[in-house]
This record gives structure tokens, sequence and C-alpha cells, in this order.
């Protein structure tokens, strides 16, 4: 059998590349995305549910049920954030989500995405870095069957995957050119090698739980 995914955050770059690899994945059965939005796709494999308030997903427990994987990619920028907002999207939502999940689905592969530079400890002086940390940390320890974090530096957008953020998007239009040179950096991953890393660990675990951009490009290989 298959794997039974979910995945948060689906519309964004990220989240829209993890998903186009496990569509196309024959080790992935099933896909439930959880959005706010339509994200305007049709697959056989796919189901998406749309809920509104991420501070309580109790309403949709009984889609939470028998999964083997989420692949939660869902953040927000903090740019322009005290870190107590940005605290309620980042650890506040992720915990909500992970109470529910831990409900119906206890034996589930944990895997977030995180980023280059985040602060396990939690008491550095980068507030984002800190966040990350605390969402981590969270993660790591919730007592699922597995977790990790991927702290990706550099991504790469493959498949037509594009970043909601307007200048984010812009650097990737102006440096699409010198892709194939770029590609071939150590410190650069591919949106689709985050997706298959993603696949690969949630079947065969690691010792190694925070993967920068290096240990995904190894886990993708298999």
């Amino acid at each position: 059998m298959g794997l039974k995914v979910v995945i948060t955050g689906a519309t964004g770059m990220v989240g829209k590349a993890v998903l186009l690899e496990c569509l196309e994945s024959a080790e992935v059965d099933s896909v439930l995305l959880i959005n706010r939005s339509p994200i305007g796709l049709q697959h056989a494999k796919l189901r998406e549910v749309l809920h509104r308030d991420f501070s309580d997903f109790s309403a949709i427990e009984a889609e939470l049920q028998g999964l083997d994987a989420c692949f939660y990619c869902m953040g927000v920028s903090a740019f322009r954030k005290s870190e107590a907002e940005y605290a309620r999207f980042t650890v506040d939502y992720t915990q909500a989500f992970l109470a529910i999940l831990k409900k119906g689905s206890p034996q589930s592969v944990v895997i977030y995405v995180s980023g280059s530079g985040t602060d396990s400890s939690e008491k550095g002086r980068v507030m984002w870095a800190r966040v990350k940390g605390r969402t981590e940390n969270l993660i790591l320890n919730a007592g699922f069957k597995d977790a990790y974090a991927f702290r990706p530096g550099f991504i790469l957008p493959q498949k037509g995957v594009r970043s909601k953020t307007r200048l984010y998007q812009f650097f990737y239009d102006v440096l699409r050119p010198f892709y194939p040179l770029i590609k071939r950096l150590p410190s650069v991953v591919t949106s689709s090698e985050v997706g298959r890393a993603m696949i690969r660990l949630a079947q065969q675990p690691q010792t190694l739980k925070h993967l920068e951009n290096k240990d995904i490009r190894q886990a993708a290989k298999g």
C-alpha cells in the first residue's frame, strides 16, 4: 500500500512543489490538502478540504484519520510582524493542527518546512529564527511515529511552481537564465528534491532530524 499524505500550505511555492511530487509518485496513494482557498487542481489522488480557522481544526477531525504522513509546508513571512503575531501564525497554528492530527493519525511521519538559520535554542537574537526553532521543537517532540525539520536555504523552483512573494518571484525570474548553473551548486536544492525527500523519509526513517540543503538532496536520491 502506498502513502496516505496530508499537505498544508499547498498554495505556496514549496507546498505546491511537494504536492506535484506526491501526485507523480507511485509511492503515494492519496493526498489530502488543507487550504483556506481552492488550489484549482484536479487529480484522481487529490482531495481538498477548505478550512478558514487555523486556530482550531476540530471541525475537520474526521478528515485527519489514518494518515501515514504530514508534509507541513504552511508558513508566512516575518516581515513587518511582531514576534507575538509571527508566533501566532507559525507556532500556535501548527500546534492546533498537530493536536487534531495526533488524535486520528498518531503513527504518521511529520515533516516541517523550516528554514536555514533556524535557532533550536529559541534564545537567539533573530526573531524569526527563534520562532521557527520553537516550531521545530514542538514538532520533533510531539510524539508522532517520526518527525523531521527541513531547513532549506536557496530553493530552485521547478515544474512551473512560483513564489507567492512578489519580490522573491522577481529574483527567480531574473535568475532563470542561470538555473542550469545554479542547480549545480551544493548549497542549492530544487523544489522537486524537497518533495522527493519528504516521500522518501516518510517511508525510510533516518537518525538525522534537521536537514539542511545538502541533506535534503541526499535524502531525495533515496
